[in-house]
């Protein structure tokens, strides 16, 4: 018998709160540090705990559906056929161990290869997003209201000043003209609560190079059932199994933005 979203919904709640709590529980302890793709690309024992706690929960429920995790516990998962968990058990990581705050965990849940539930888990403030696609988007029970449209001189943008200095991925004069007209930017370490900061109005844009599936694949499905625009910078429909650049901003100022400050894609 297959599950019901609704009964899935149900159980993806009351895990990421249960996750939620152990990653609270953990604060006393000392953790276990390690890098991955370069100093600054770390991991710790909590990520790699949660991730494989809900693999647990997910495969003993419903062992048919696919899980696709950044710590790599879950499925070789190539194609979005089916039931498909996008999970990243510890958002902002270097937020976790520096700070202890300013990090999520982040469940995209997909079914053949459409946004059906997000949900994105502020551990530290109790705060958990919540989307089911159709039905609107939640602030801890609470419907958050469609998004507004914006002008660039009225908004806040996240965005990381990386991205405006000399790098690899962009060229740092590109989005320059952007920063200068804005109201303001913001960079809050985590890609999840970028994104439902700007589902519930904190900021207006997030713009970033560079992100794995698990770091967008819940804040987008909220952002879009909130009538808010989720590309890549090009333009382009976001990959849901490789890395790509992210591109996520109001009604307007998506498009605002994309013809006056990333000039068509033609970089």
């Amino acid at each position: 018998m297959t599950a019901s979203m609704n009964e899935i919904d149900t159980y993806a709640k009351q895990w990421i709160k249960e996750a939620g709590e152990r990653i609270r529980s953990s604060f006393p302890n000392r953790l276990n540090i390690q890098s991955k793709s370069d100093p600054n690309d770390l991991v710790t024992n909590i990520d790699q705990e949660t991730e494989q706690y809900f693999i647990e929960k997910i495969k003993g429920t419903y062992p048919e559906h696919k899980i696709l995790g950044e710590e790599g516990y879950g499925d070789d998962v190539t194609r979005l056929n089916g039931v498909v968990w996008i999970i990243d058990p510890i958002d902002g990581t270097m937020n976790f161990i520096h700070q202890r705050r300013n990090f999520a965990i982040s469940i995209g849940i997909y079914e053949d290869g459409i946004g059906k539930i997000g949900l994105i888990y502020d551990v530290v403030h109790d705060e958990l997003y919540h989307a089911f696609k159709g039905e609107g988007v939640f602030l801890n029970g609470e419907e958050l209201p469609k998004l507004e449209t914006r002008t660039v001189s009225e908004s806040i943008i996240g965005l990381n000043a990386t991205w405006v200095t000399e790098n690899r991925r962009l060229p740092p004069e590109l989005l320059s003209p952007l920063v200068k007209q804005a109201r303001g930017t913001r960079s809050y370490g985590s890609a999840a609560l970028e994104m439902v900061y700007l589902a519930s109005g904190r900021i207006d844009a997030y713009i970033t190079p560079r992100l794995a599936p698990w770091d967008f694949a819940a804040g987008i499905i909220m952002i879009e059932e909130l009538g808010g625009v989720a590309t890549n910078l090009r333009g382009e429909r976001l990959d849901l199994l490789n890395q790509s650049s992210v591109f996520v901003a109001k009604p307007g100022l998506h498009g605002e933005i994309l013809k006056n400050y990333l000039k068509d894609g033609k970089w």
